[in-house]
């Protein structure tokens, strides 16, 4: 279990009551940013506390890995100021007795903060730059003692016990977010028949996109899966982040069989362009070897195409999931 502080500001109403949090991947300046890069490490059951309004207002414990998701529309223009491209992770908050305020505690705290990317000042009071920061054990812990017994309880259970609290189930958000774009596919004047059907079938790594990568591609890059009864044609630039021109291009395909397609959406894992296979840290390790992935040594799948470099430097940079540190 990691431990987290995340800053809310003027999201803090949106996010706390929606069991989430976002920010944009880029900064106003277009450079990325330690706090905004930090949600990638972000694994289901870390615990992560909820700083606003000078006081930590409660907490939760993250119920999915982070996924690559557009601003919410909830945000209005209090988000207009943030890139529409972010990072999500959904988290099921709950609130303290009583919001800590940190100012009246800064003696204790402070000692207690992390000497870099601190989510507050040694006054106790938020530090305006950060959004998202890693915590150690020891103030998680003091966290809990003086404001919810219930959650020191329950950390110190599950520190005797060593398992974690919870395990990505869905991500409705995705779901939803690819049915919006389907609909506008559908709806979408001067679009033939024809592409909008190959554009909706290859949502799912079907129909004349499928036929279009194994052109190219003969079997799955990992496990070697030839029959195409077996495999899917997995996007590189994820379908609903990219357009219509992307969805169809079978430079942005790879064929994988569906448990490798998974991994390579989720960005548990990906590839370099040298073809060498690239596992993410926050991936488990023992899921990744029990579906077939290598991770004790370095496996090259072979070449890729300019156009597959082009995509996989986004999946690289945009879906997968990877230490700031």
């Amino acid at each position: 279990m990691n431990f987290w502080w995340v800053n809310h500001k003027q999201t803090f109403s949106h996010e706390f009551g929606g069991n989430y949090i976002w920010c944009p991947k880029l900064m106003k300046n277009g450079n990325r940013s330690h706090f905004y890069e930090m949600i990638r490490e972000v694994k289901p059951g870390d615990l992560i506390f909820s700083y606003a309004n000078a006081a930590i207002q409660g907490f939760g414990f993250a119920t999915t890995h982070c996924y690559s998701c557009p601003r919410p529309n909830e945000f209005g223009k209090i988000g207009e100021a943030w890139d529409s491209k972010g990072w999500r992770a959904d988290v099921n908050f709950r609130k303290f007795p009583t919001p800590l305020r940190t100012a009246d505690h800064a003696q204790n705290i402070g000692p207690l903060l992390p000497g870099r990317y601190s989510p507050l000042q040694q006054n106790g009071y938020g530090n305006q730059g950060a959004y998202f920061s890693k915590i150690g054990q020891a103030l998680a812990l003091f966290i809990a003692k003086i404001a919810d017994p219930q959650l020191l309880s329950a950390l110190q259970s599950l520190q005797q016990s060593e398992e974690s609290l919870l395990a990505e189930i869905a991500l409705p958000v995705l779901q939803e977010w690819e049915d919006q774009q389907q609909k506008t596919i559908e709806s979408t004047f001067g679009i033939t028949e024809t592409t909008r059907k190959a554009l909706v079938q290859a949502r799912v790594g079907q129909g004349r996109f499928k036929r279009a990568v194994s052109n190219y591609e003969r079997a799955c890059r990992i496990t070697k899966v030839e029959n195409l009864t077996h495999l899917v044609a997995s996007h590189i630039k994820p379908w609903r982040e990219s357009n219509n021109e992307e969805r169809l291009s079978e430079g942005n395909g790879l064929l994988l069989t569906p448990s490798m397609d998974h991994l390579f959406d989720r960005g548990f894992i990906s590839f370099e362009d040298s073809g060498d296979l690239i596992t993410s840290p926050i991936a488990d390790t023992l899921s990744l070897q029990r579906m077939g992935v290598p991770t004790e040594a370095i496996i090259n799948v072979g070449r890729f195409n300019s156009d597959q470099k082009h995509f996989l430097d986004y999946h690289r940079s945009e879906i997968l999931l990877k230490s700031a540190s």
